[in-house]
């Protein structure tokens, strides 16, 4: 009988080769015929369930949103990748070369998987006993990138195989190579070669050096360790691997090699640059599209074109830095922003680790003092250059003791500086002609806007000094009393009842009794002198306090509240007595701007906006404004609030502040179309100008968050005002002017200059006034306030009559 097995073990020992090399040489070739089996059993079953090719229409880069101004120039981007997507045309060729240099020099040749390639890492990993080098063609790459979770199983790995056979199957080279060079980690949040040249260069792909292109080539591998910010011993080594490929892969020839390896690590963090800054106005458009788009904001490639002028808002944000800093210089130097110990030869490592900590603010660079001689002193920036102050950028520097004192004038530059003093500098404007100035971050706040009178389009925002030390929104967020600037809508309301121009009202004192209080109120005029009966026309140019006061107390508190309201005045915020002829409501500069407005485009009621219109990542229209606009028969017209002929009254009356009133500064800007009133309130917390021709309407404001006084004589005209003209000097230049024409219905006649009424050509005091046709010279009111019914009928009903009970202030 034959044992068990027997016979099988003979068949093995008849058949099976007795050399050992032989027999483990047939065991190798079974196991991978097997693996071969399962592998391509498992890839059976993957096959199915791969995404297609097509879902790549669905996944779309995370691409940030980005804000642009009216003529397309960029002012922000928000969003968690950095990222610039580009065509592969737009890739310089030599940037191109870099990658398959790193990445996979045979791309073009493999079908998605480089098997030579992975042979020959298995090789060099088996001779290194570590994962020395990678096998991942850039096919494969974007297979992960885009399809695939970052676990590393053998299922994904085989995944990512098949899906890169598919992506060759399917896309174009070129069309696979877009994808990677936009959709790569590079580092610092850096998502693609052209958001990863910003970072690290703050260069465009076009403008990058040979060797600056290596470096950003060599990322891919290891974006931490490799990094040229944290590593930059790493990211050279990598850098010059790159380089030494592409002139083994005959990219470059010996002599660029050379060069490009004789080259210093360049690299340094870069923001993204903008084209405008505008950053208040982006945040504005960051909250609209966070309410609209939610988190979709930050990644859905959003294009947000505002309706900024870059023109405008280049001039405002120049005219209200230099308008903050003018009245911070005139209120005295504080001191230096720090110290810092520097020896006789200062150390320039000393040095940059005391600056490290402070930044750029509003344009004013931060630097040590370095050295101090009689009249000037050398100063060391950030940018590791010494400047020198000229005793002309030094000499302003007295003392700061009070918003109402300031200390001697300096003598020499040690009276102001000393060295180690951190301090802040405003560079020249011009170079080449300009000086550095001594500086200081202003404490106070302020605010510009500008508007189109026409739609309300938004030309110029700015909020505050910069955003970045506050991001405090004073143009939209600030509530504060406009003083006298409130006086025209007031005249309006009176116009509109039946008062004209040449209308005469009593400018002598006054006593107000308060119920509640048990005190007097005794308001005065800014001069602290008084006046007798005077034109309503000379009372607004002048801006008469007690005047102003007579005309809201005739015309009816109540009645001036509810016919502010067309303005866009929150009635709540108004009150409803006497006080409110010099100003004490509560209004934003925007709100301003738009009451404004309705002056500047004869009598209709805008509303503001800053968004034009707002584009996917592929450029196709979302949103479009379609804003209500001033005039004409036409399914957008916004309501008409004023009549022709009032608008025109009361525009002409403004032009009178600047001929010869409280704004009369802005003359310097030689024109004759300009209307606009000054705004303080009291004990100078709040400083306005609000001006207009009829293309263009601006509000500048200046005050401190925490309502305290600007200091005296810091008055509309004195403190804001400048930063109105600055802007619009520059905002109207090139605009023709465009005369006042009266409407139908107004006429023009002769009136006596003292008393006001109707006179002849011949009398000596005869002077021409606009007047609306059939009404009437007024009476001149009385020392008590009263003025006799108007002969013509009003054009708004009154309220009935509010008690004017107000507390006791001096304005």
């Amino acid at each position: 009988m034959t044992e068990p097995g027997t016979a099988f073990g003979r068949f093995l020992r008849q058949n099976l080769p007795a050399n050992p090399w032989q027999l483990a040489l047939i065991g190798l070739l079974g196991a991978f015929a097997a693996g071969v089996v399962l592998v391509g059993l498992v890839a059976l079953l993957l096959t199915p369930t791969l995404p297609s090719i097509d879902d790549l229409s669905d996944r779309r880069l995370k691409v940030p949103m980005r804000v642009y101004t009216v003529e397309g120039e960029l002012l922000a981007e928000f969003g968690e990748e950095k990222r610039i997507p580009v065509t592969i045309d737009q890739m310089p060729e030599q940037l191109v070369q870099a990658v398959l240099a790193a990445e996979d020099h045979s791309f073009f040749y493999h079908q998605g998987v480089d098997f030579v390639g992975i042979a020959r890492a298995a090789l060099a990993n088996l001779r290194a006993q570590r994962t020395a080098q990678g096998a991942s063609t850039i096919t494969m790459q974007v297979a992960r990138n885009y399809f695939l979770s970052p676990e590393k199983t053998y299922t994904r790995k085989l995944k990512e195989v098949l899906l890169a056979f598919k992506l060759e199957r399917e896309l174009s080279k070129k069309e696979i190579l877009q994808l990677y060079v936009n959709k790569i980690f590079l580092g610092h949040r850096a998502y693609g070669f052209a958001a990863a040249g910003q970072v690290y260069f703050g260069k465009d792909l076009n403008e990058l050096t040979l060797p600056e292109m290596a470096l950003l080539a060599g990322l891919p591998k290891a974006p931490s360790r490799d990094n040229p910010l944290t590593n930059p011993d790493n990211a050279l080594e990598r850098r010059d691997y790159v380089l030494r490929q592409m002139q083994k892969l005959d990219y470059i020839d010996d002599t660029a090699l050379k060069s490009a390896l004789a080259a210093p690590l360049t690299a340094s963090r870069h923001a993204l640059r903008y084209d405008l800054d505008a950053p208040y106005i982006a945040e504005m458009v960051r909250q609209y599209m966070i309410g609209k788009y939610d988190e979709d904001t930050y990644s859905g490639g959003f294009h947000v074109y505002t309706t900024l002028s870059a023109k405008h808002q280049r001039a405002a944000n120049r005219a209200l830095r230099k308008g903050l800093m003018e009245y911070d210089r005139r209120h005295g130097y504080r001191g230096a922003a720090g110290r810092v110990t520097v020896g006789a030869e200062p150390d320039r490592e000393v040095l940059d680790e005391a600056l490290k900590d402070y930044r750029i603010v509003g344009g004013l660079v931060p630097g040590v003092v370095v050295q101090v001689e009689e009249q000037t002193a050398g100063v060391y920036t950030q940018d590791g250059v010494i400047v020198t102050l000229d005793w002309a950028g030094l000499s302003w520097a007295r003392p700061y003791i009070e918003e109402n004192a300031v200390g001697a004038a300096p003598k020499r530059a040690g009276d102001v500086v000393r060295a180690g003093d951190i301090v802040y500098l405003e560079p020249p404007e011009n170079a080449a002609d300009g000086y550095w100035r001594l500086a200081q971050v202003p404490r106070v706040g302020g605010a510009l806007v500008a508007l189109r009178p026409n739609d309300g389009a938004v030309q110029a925002l700015i909020g505050g000094f910069d955003f970045a030390e506050s991001s405090y929104n004073r143009a939209v967020q600030a509530e504060r009393q406009p003083g006298s600037a409130i006086k025209p809508f007031i005249y309006t309301a009176a116009l509109d009842k039946g008062f004209t121009p040449a209308t005469t009202v009593s400018g002598a004192p006054i006593v107000v009794e308060d119920v509640s209080l048990e005190e007097e109120w005794r308001p005065e005029d800014y001069s602290r002198q008084f006046h007798g009966p005077t034109r309503l026309r000379k009372a607004l140019a002048q801006s008469l306090n007690l005047v102003s006061i007579r005309l809201l107390r005739a015309i009816g508190a109540g009645y001036a509240v509810e016919y502010l309201e067309r303005f866009g005045f929150d009635p709540g915020k108004l009150p409803r007595n006497l006080s409110l002829a010099l100003g004490t409501a509560s209004a934003t500069p925007m709100q301003m701007t738009s009451a404004f407005a309705i002056f500047a485009n004869g009598g209709y009621r805008i509303e503001p906006y800053f968004i034009a219109r707002i584009e996917d990542a592929d450029h196709k229209v979302l949103e479009q404004a379609i804003p209500k606009t001033a005039g004409g028969n036409n399914p957008h017209a916004a309501p008409q609030v004023l009549s022709p002929e009032i608008d025109f009254l009361i525009t002409s009356m403004l032009r009178d502040v600047i001929r010869e009133g409280t704004g009369k500064a802005a003359l310097e800007l030689g024109r004759t179309d300009l209307a606009g009133k000054t705004g303080t309130t009291n004990e100078y917390r709040d400083a306005w100008f609000a001006g207009f021709n009829s293309d263009l309407v601006a509000v500048s404001w200046i005050g401190f968050d925490q309502p305290a006084s600007l200091g005296r004589a810091e008055t509309g005209g004195r403190a804001a005002l400048p930063m109105w003209m600055d802007y619009m000097r520059v905002a109207l230049d090139g605009v023709p002017e465009k005369p006042l024409t009266p409407p139908p219905g107004v006429r023009k006649g002769p009136i006596n200059s003292e008393t006001g009424q109707p006179t002849t050509a011949t009398d000596p005091q005869a002077i021409e006034e606009y007047y609306i046709e059939g009404a009437q010279a007024r009476a001149p009111a009385t020392d008590e306030g009263e003025t006799p019914a108007p002969v013509a009928p009003a054009r708004s009903a009154p309220p009935e009559p509010v008690p004017d009970n107000i507390r006791r202030q001096i304005f």
